[in-house]
């Protein structure tokens, strides 16, 4: 199949993007990568009557970093975080994530931003960037705000992006030097969508102990104080992990058993 037919204008900054997707009033889609929404388009799933490409918008691109954190803009592409163009001092887990992602070709076009707004369970970033403590900065037509990445993405397929708004940079903490990351992903071959995710960051001098379970129905499971899922003597404690799984109705047994498994290998990676 092809597209229905659309206008199509590139947006230069971004109060002209945000004007225009004011102004068209839920009838526009922002393009970046177009990984998820060129199929999309092709299939007729999706319908604007306007296109917006935000590939030239230098804010939107750039890469900043302090002592304790790193932005990163929308529409930087997985290819440029799996190559090293973050800098390092405890955010080498975005490298590491980035390389898993899809093919060589899908990473050279896809976006870190693109991916998380386009909200699939399934997506490495969503549950990497919920598990790291991410900020998203978010520019609308009146102004903006910031949310959390765990509060961004509101449902499988949705997130919390209002009229006229689009998604500018995300907000990383760094790791401080003792903290350590793991995630560990099931799918049936490479390159594609997980069956089950596994993100656990443990920063204790930061006094951050976060648990993600993706690849779930629909928003991932956070768990932002895990040391309800040790045990005493420091293990993941199997039991209660399930009854959480039970509890956010992931109650397949082949499905749970996935998802234990990928948890338990993410937080291995992490505390041992």
């Amino acid at each position: 199949m092809k597209p229905a037919v659309f206008d199509f204008v590139r947006a230069t900054n971004i109060a002209e993007a945000t004007r225009l997707l004011a102004e068209a009033k839920g009838s526009a889609r922002l393009i970046a990568g177009a990984q998820s929404l060129g199929p999309m388009l092709n299939l007729r799933l999706t319908q604007p009557l306007l296109l917006i490409d935000i590939t030239g918008i230098p804010e939107l691109t750039r890469i900043e970093d302090d002592n304790e954190t790193v932005t990163i803009g929308a529409c930087v592409t997985t290819a440029n975080i799996e190559d090293g163009r973050l800098p390092g001092c405890g955010l080498d887990m975005l490298s590491t994530v980035a390389a898993q992602i899809a093919y060589r070709a899908v990473r050279n076009r896809g976006t870190i931003g693109g991916s998380l707004c386009h909200a699939d369970p399934a997506a490495d970033w969503l549950s990497t960037l919920c598990a790291l403590g991410a900020e998203c900065m978010i520019a609308g037509f009146n102004g903006k705000r910031r949310i959390s990445a765990e509060h961004f993405v509101t449902g499988a397929y949705e997130n919390a992006l209002g009229a006229g708004e689009l998604l500018e940079a995300i907000r990383v903490p760094r790791l401080s030097v003792r903290g350590r990351c793991g995630y560990y992903k099931i799918c049936r071959k490479v390159g594609e969508f997980a069956l089950a995710i596994g993100a656990v960051l443990n920063d204790r001098d930061r006094e951050q102990f976060r648990v993600v379970i993706g690849a779930a129905k629909g928003r991932p499971v956070v768990i932002t104080d895990a040391r309800q899922l040790q045990r005493s003597d420091g293990a993941l404690d199997e039991t209660a992990v399930t009854h959480l799984l039970d509890n956010h109705g992931i109650t397949d047994r082949i499905d749970r058993r996935q998802k234990l498994a990928a948890l338990k290998r993410a937080y291995d990676q992490a505390v041992s």
